[in-house]
């Protein structure tokens, strides 16, 4: 079944609510949505159904867009929020994804299938790759808690198993050292790293601690160890993985770089392209997703999916040539459309659909304005000024940062307002003064003439180039914790810069 309607209700109900498909596998469409309103609606829908949300973006860019959005309109709320991010590797590139991108994936699909309620958003080429089988995921999951009994060689050697390195110091996913009876571990998954102190075999203390400064910092009861990998590489995972590789692959396997690492017990660089050689059977997003979870599509990603197709498909042309990579048929690793459409048949799907140039001036959710301030006229901010004076609402200011805040808020008093700061969306809302400001990562606006709200981001006053490309989070280094580090390196030895990439 499938539905065609304007994203928000009829007049008389609430303006900020979106309407629902009800029955599995039917089909809604929202149109009519500019802006940053997807990202409310999403937030809305998700705080009224039954079962979590999948939202699938056009690109990497888009989803990061997004979970900015939602979590500014969710903040306030108890809605968990996970981000299945892109390896950010190009299909059978020769280097594998960052632990960071590991540990989030991998904290997404444990938490998948048991969550009531929430939103997940992932990146429309993230959608084809194939994934490990839910239960090797719930498997491997190891819970310590204070008082259990712990041998250190033990832990030593399931840590290394489950796709654990070994350090002399713990700094990022995926580490772990023991040093007598203490064992620190940074967990996949996990915001943090844990120091195990034993007393003789039985874990005395759990407690978190700074990767930098390496000083412990709060207790805790008990800790969750994902595994490290979305593959196994213990001496099972070797096994089944050279049967299947000779079975898949003709010629000689001793040739192939890949088959000589994996049987070493090493993980070579862009070993993710080979997953379907460590099990029986592959999973897809969807085969992770409660049976009432609801999916929504955002305009373009579906065309986004075939353009991942045709990428995948040239790329298996240009690189299908070396015999130390030989590579597995596409349809073994990615998901053909038809099996993707079929996967997600069985679940409530929403498309949301940009408005008709006709529509754009509906009363329900209008394209936000762009209000430049431009500076070589008399009065720069003359839109800003007449779209304040003539909006028969509220108006919130969203700022990228403190010190854009306080320059928007200067250039408001010029112009006779005394802008109040708000901590974020449910603050706006409950408050009546106008205008507010309020720091908020938002890269586009929100005008809801019928709710009387609007969101003014600097997008629409400064134009795209104040825009910030936004990365991985960086954690503050200690500088004697850097010297710590390059006293290991010697000349010549391969580096990756912060800022300028890979060097000697």
């Amino acid at each position: 079944m499938s539905v065609r309607a304007d994203a928000m209700p009829d007049a008389g109900t609430d303006p900020l609510t979106p309407a629902l498909p009800d029955e599995p596998g039917s089909a809604l469409s929202w149109r009519g949505l500019s802006g940053a309103a997807p990202a409310l609606a999403l937030v809305r829908a998700a705080q009224t159904h039954t079962a979590p949300v999948l939202v699938i973006a056009q690109d990497a860019r888009e989803a990061d867009r997004l979970e900015a959005e939602l979590r500014f309109f969710a903040a306030d709320s108890d809605l968990p929020g996970y981000h299945f991010p892109d390896w950010e590797t190009l299909p059978w590139d020769v280097f594998s994804p960052h632990q960071d991108i590991i540990s989030a994936r991998l904290q997404t699909l444990y938490h998948l299938p048991a969550m009531r309620r929430g939103l997940i958003v992932v990146p429309s080429n993230t959608l084809v790759q194939r994934l490990p089988p839910a239960e090797y995921v719930r498997s491997r999951v190891l819970l310590l808690a204070q008082g259990d009994t712990l041998s250190p060689e033990a832990m030593r050697t399931q840590l290394e198993a489950a796709g654990y390195a070994c350090v002399p110091q713990v700094l990022e996913h995926g580490d772990f050292a023991v040093r007598g009876s203490i064992i620190d571990i940074f967990p996949m998954g996990s915001d943090r790293p844990y120091r195990i102190e034993l007393f003789d075999e039985e874990v005395e203390s759990i407690r978190t601690f700074d990767p930098d400064s390496q000083m412990s910092v709060e207790r805790v009861e008990r800790i969750r160890l994902l595994p490290a990998r979305e593959f196994p590489l213990d001496e099972d995972g070797i096994r089944d993985f050279r049967q299947r590789y000779r079975a898949a692959i003709h010629g000689d396997p001793g040739r192939s770089l890949i088959y000589r690492d994996v049987s070493a017990g090493l993980a070579p660089g862009g070993i993710e392209y080979y997953l379907p050689l460590f099990f029986d059977h592959l999973h897809t997003l969807f085969d992770y997703l409660p049976p009432a979870a609801l999916t929504a599509w955002m305009p373009h990603a579906q065309a986004a999916i075939d353009q991942a197709w045709e990428q995948i498909q040239h790329r298996f042309e240009q690189r299908g040539v070396n015999p130390e990579r030989p590579l597995l048929d596409p349809d073994s690793v990615f998901i053909p459309g038809p099996e993707l459409d079929q996967a997600a048949h069985g679940f409530v799907r929403v498309d949301i659909e940009p408005a008709p140039d006709a529509d754009a001036g509906n009363a329900l959710c209008q394209p936000p304005p762009q209000l430049l301030l431009e500076t070589r006229q008399r009065e720069p901010a003359a839109a800003l000024r007449g779209f304040i004076e003539q909006f028969p609402g509220r108006v919130l200011f969203a700022a990228e940062s403190a010190g854009r805040r306080e320059a928007l808020r200067d250039e408001l008093q010029r112009m006779g307002h005394r802008p109040r700061e708000v901590e974020g969306w449910q603050a706006f809302i409950n408050s009546e003064h106008t205008p507010l400001v309020s720091i908020a990562p938002l890269d586009q606006g929100l005008l809801l003439p019928s709710a009387g709200l609007a969101i003014i981001a600097e997008s629409q006053l400064f134009g795209e180039r104040v825009r910030q490309e936004r990365r991985r989070q960086r954690r503050a280094r200690d500088p004697e914790a850097i010297i710590r580090d390059l006293a290991d390196l010697n000349q010549g030895a391969p580096v990756v810069h912060e800022e300028h990439g890979v060097g000697r």
